[in-house]
């Protein structure tokens, strides 16, 4: 078995495109800005997927965290100056929903909502002295 992607539905599929390709500046697999499909690669590393509890993840945004309110999905991907990303997210108009701020002691994390809702984690790794 392959793990192939994580694939989010959504309505406005323009705004998505926009968000994934200009705001995050993931790159696209074919430039089909109008859909109805379009796959988005970051510049290096390997996706994932995991399980988390929603209800830590809706503390940490301080928002409900039952199976009616709650979050479905977060897309988390992993950079190298969260500060600067942060200050592109926000020069293109989106809001961040929490962050940046310190995940344990070995990450600091920020987070925002794409235009259709869906729930996007950037993760600056910190290196550990030791």
């Amino acid at each position: 078995m392959e793990f192939v992607q994580v694939r989010l539905l959504v309505t406005d599929f323009a705004a998505c495109y926009r968000f994934y390709a200009h705001v995050l500046g993931l790159k696209p697999q074919s430039g089909a800005e109008r859909g109805p499909y379009e796959k988005f690669s970051p510049a290096t590393g390997s996706a994932g997927i995991a399980v988390q509890d929603r209800a830590m993840m809706a503390e940490v945004l301080g928002e409900l965290g039952d199976a009616a309110h709650g979050h479905r999905s977060l897309v988390a991907l992993r950079v190298d100056d969260l500060d600067a990303m942060c200050a592109r997210i926000t020069a293109h108009g989106v809001a961040l929903v929490h962050g940046p701020a310190p995940m344990a002691d070995r990450m600091r994390v920020a987070h925002l909502k794409d235009p259709e809702g869906n729930l996007v984690e950037l993760q600056e790794w910190l290196l550990l002295l030791g």
